[in-house]
């Protein structure tokens, strides 16, 4: 074929900017996919936190997320990404050394540690080696460890120190995620071992539920009559922020594959079957059981089945999907709305948003799925072991299913003992728990601003700080008799 007949979009001598290898579709798919899943925590997360806690507590909880997203960016690209996607150091991490230099980010991106050898010590899988420049996949990768550390924070707000906020994200970040990261994505002994983990339903969702029911336990729980009472101070903001939650999802498994190709395309279209009819079954069970159809349930039901397909995403059929789905909306509903409440060791927990059930649960649940629903044509698109497979297509589907289960566990268990550890070291340097004045009074207190003009539920007015009327020059306002 002649030059002419390819387009000069596609010529690799148009510009020296343009490599042979680059493919401009892959690449703007995942520049895409990588900014929506950003999204999905600026303004997503922080939006939906800010709604649905307590009024006192707005600011703070939209900033604790927006302080991650930030910190994380910076770790991430000075030593985090090459901890989980960089050469291999040990079975469970990468060496850790900055991704800062243009020789590299300009380059093909490209994972070494993912070579995969059969027992003879041929190659079976080739490295991982997106069609793109690696600071596409520095980037993509970077949001997600971002949006777990936003995630662990929803179990911590409305108590935990600001100032212990902002020690504790790098050091999980370094300890825990990349860990989780390089074990199943990374080239780790989990990945070559054939743990199915498609897009974070390990990594992300079941590391930031331990993670931060295991935190919420040493930080200790909100004052009392928090726990007892603590609504939605804006509905409306949250369903903003579990908009962008849901279309963000897009992103998050659509760019799983590191290409815009088909197994691309069926994560997206189940993401969507999951997450709809999780919601669904939510609905109708607080219909049934509490009689009355609940907003912030819905949004919870939504949650669980973006968390439940999310480790299989790309890899079941659409009607397992739908089976993940009715079981997304109704297992950790549960363990919630029933199980919580009779568990002594959970009511003794104080994880505020429910992470633990919404990502915890839904995401150990979608793994354990995953083992069984695995298709295997869709396995040999896209998974580094020839011939993996769910226990519903037999053979040795068996050994999928059990391969999940560790999988799972060894998540769990690190999460468990690092996440303390790091909450016990912190908690030498400064306390993890804010005192119990500033919690009387919330944002006012620990930030000195809020999020709406009005005074009551707890806030405290200091003429001496904010002035008043008078003292600031202006007529008082009319008020009008109700």
């Amino acid at each position: 074929m002649s030059s002419t007949v390819v387009p000069v979009a596609y010529q690799g001598n148009t510009s020296a900017s343009v490599a042979d290898w680059l493919n401009k579709g892959d690449n703007a798919w995942q520049l895409v996919a990588a900014t929506v899943v950003g999204l999905q925590s600026v303004p997503g997360l922080v939006v939906l936190y800010g709604g649905v806690v307590k009024k006192k507590w707005a600011v703070n909880s939209a900033f604790m997320a927006l302080y991650a997203f930030a910190a994380v960016w910076i770790c991430w690209v000075t030593w985090a990404y090459n901890m989980s996607f960089g050469e291999k150091l040990l079975p469970i991490w990468g060496k850790a050394r900055p991704a800062l230099n243009q020789g590299l980010l300009v380059g093909r991106a490209a994972l070494p540690a993912t070579v995969h050898h059969r027992a003879d010590g041929s190659v079976e899988t080739a490295m991982v080696e997106p069609f793109y420049p690696m600071a596409t996949v520095v980037y993509f990768q970077c949001v997600f460890a971002a949006i777990t550390l936003i995630l662990v924070a929803g179990s911590l707000l409305g108590r935990m120190s600001f100032l212990a906020w902002m020690i504790f994200v790098p050091l999980w970040l370094t300890f825990s995620y990349t860990v989780g990261a390089f074990s199943l994505w990374g080239g780790g002994f989990l990945f070559h071992w054939g743990v199915i983990d498609y897009c974070g339903g390990y990594v992300i969702h079941v590391s930031a539920g331990i993670a931060g029911f295991t935190a919420a336990y040493w930080v200790g729980p909100r004052a009392q009559k928090d726990r007892e009472r603590f609504p939605p101070n804006n509905i409306l903001f949250t369903l903003t922020g579990a908009g962008l939650l849901w279309m963000g999802w897009a992103g998050f498994n659509g760019g799983g594959p590191y290409a815009a190709n088909s197994v691309a395309s069926m994560a997206v279209l189940n993401t969507n079957i999951c997450t709809a009819m999780s919601l669904i079954v939510w609905t109708c069970l607080d219909v049934v059981f509490f009689k009355k159809p609940s907003v912030v349930g819905a949004v919870q039901g939504m949650i669980t089945g973006l968390v439940c397909i999310t480790p299989g995403a790309g890899v079941v059929q659409g009607w397992a999907a739908v089976v993940m789905g009715v079981l997304a909306g109704s297992i950790p509903w549960y363990t919630m709305m029933i199980l919580h409440k009779r568990s002594k060791i959970l009511q003794r927990v104080d994880d505020t948003l429910g992470v633990f059930h919404t990502h915890g649960v839904a995401g150990l649940l979608g793994g354990l799925l995953t083992g069984l629903f695995a298709e295997p044509t869709l396995c040999n698109l896209f998974l580094p072991v020839a011939d993996s497979k769910g226990a519903f297509y037999g053979g040795s589907g068996g050994a999928q299913f059990g391969k999940q289960i560790v999988g799972g566990l060894f998540v769990v268990g690190w999460n468990v003992v690092v996440t303390s550890l790091i909450c016990l070291a912190i908690n030498l340097v400064v306390p993890l728990r804010m005192p119990d004045e500033k919690l009387e009074v919330g944002d006012d207190a620990v930030h000195g601003e809020e999020a709406y003009a009005l005074w009551g539920d707890g806030e405290m007015y200091d003429v001496t700080k904010h002035g008043s009327d008078e003292t600031a020059g202006r007529t008082p306002a009319a008020v009008t008799p109700v």
